[in-house]
């Protein structure tokens, strides 16, 4: 019997990949999207038949993570094998904009997963919870496991509530249900919110002439950049792993928002000198000699998250995991998109 699978955020960047590696791995795989007057399926289109709104090997629900009618029905249908929630309100700054929706869908929506689980008649279910390097917040890199979490937005509190209620169900009622602890991962698939795309687009167009000035928040911000790719595939070696547990998956290197625009910037033919400090620094192109490059105050949060660095060593022991595109690949990758 072919093994089932429910991913909720399947029209996501991680969602899309994981339908991919499922559907290699010879499960049937069903996903949860939202009613939407626009499609939204554009990243698994290739993989999913949305004519006639059906496929073998991947089949679409409505439903939504605020709606525990719409969960319940679809996993009574489904009576899958495993479930991922990828699905979250994924945008850090926005979560300071609308808190309570951040919250509702980032924290209440995976308890009520947990709690559909919990009461389930059918077969024991694992379950995946897809957890932030944001709930680390202000701790000192490198962060692992047992790093104590100091959040500096709403995104990453509900994330730790999430964190929490998946160890308080795995521990008191005997669910297996884990965390992947994720650290940043982009692939061309990435939203264009989201500084890596914004990067990436931003420069092929000034170098085209589309596009005059890029403007970015803070160019001192250093993350963890791993490639989407080979993160998923952690996911599913977690929920094989015969004893439900939490892992940091990443690449154990940080690098600078400023870092990725002087990498990216050379990749596409830019030549970048940067002037000036704080905000009025400047990214000069020195062949023309234009700014190309500004900051604004309104793309900084209110509250920084300086640095993150991810200790993988447990992951790596115990999963046999580790990340297989470097930072260099990656834009390489989400480059080639692009062109």
């Amino acid at each position: 019997m072919k093994k089932k699978a429910l991913i909720l955020g399947i029209t996501g960047q991680d969602g899309s990949y994981l339908a991919e590696f499922l559907i290699k791995k010879k499960y049937q795989v069903h996903g949860i999207k939202r009613r939407t007057s626009t499609p939204n399926t554009s990243r698994i289109d290739h993989i999913f038949d949305s004519i006639n709104f059906n496929n073998k090997k991947l089949m679409m629900h409505h439903g939504d993570l605020s709606d525990t009618g719409s969960l319940n029905r679809i996993i009574n249908s489904i009576n899958p094998d495993e479930i991922y929630n990828l699905a979250a309100q994924s945008h850090v700054k926005i979560s300071f904009q609308v808190p309570e929706y951040t919250s509702d869908v980032n924290a209440l929506g995976p308890l009520r997963l947990l709690e559909i689980i919990r009461h389930y008649k059918g077969k024991k279910i694992r379950f995946y919870q897809a957890s932030s390097s944001e709930m680390f917040g202000k701790s000192k890199p490198p962060q692992n496991e047992s790093t104590i979490f100091q959040p500096r937005s709403v995104y990453a509190i509900s994330k730790i509530f999430a964190f929490n209620s998946v160890v308080h169900y795995r521990e008191a009622y005997g669910i297996h249900a884990s965390n992947g602890i994720l650290f940043n991962h982009e692939s061309p698939r990435r939203g264009v919110n989201f500084v890596t795309k914004k990067i990436i687009q931003g420069l092929i167009r000034i170098k085209k002439g589309e596009q005059k000035i890029l403007t970015l928040g803070n160019l001192y911000s250093k993350r963890d950049w791993g490639h989407a790719k080979d993160y998923v595939e952690s996911m599913w070696k977690i929920l094989q792993h015969n004893k439900p547990d939490d892992f940091v998956i990443a690449t154990n290197k940080s690098y600078s928002v400023k870092d990725f625009v002087n990498i990216s910037s050379k990749k596409i033919g830019l030549k970048i000198k940067w002037k000036n400090k704080g905000l009025k620094e400047v990214g000069v192109d020195e062949i023309s000699n234009k700014i190309i490059i500004n900051i604004s105050k309104k793309y900084f949060r209110e509250t920084e998250v300086d640095n993150l660095i991810g200790d993988f060593t447990k992951a790596k022991r115990i999963l046999k995991w580790k990340p297989k595109n470097s930072l260099n690949q990656l834009i390489d990758d989400m480059i080639q998109n692009e062109e």
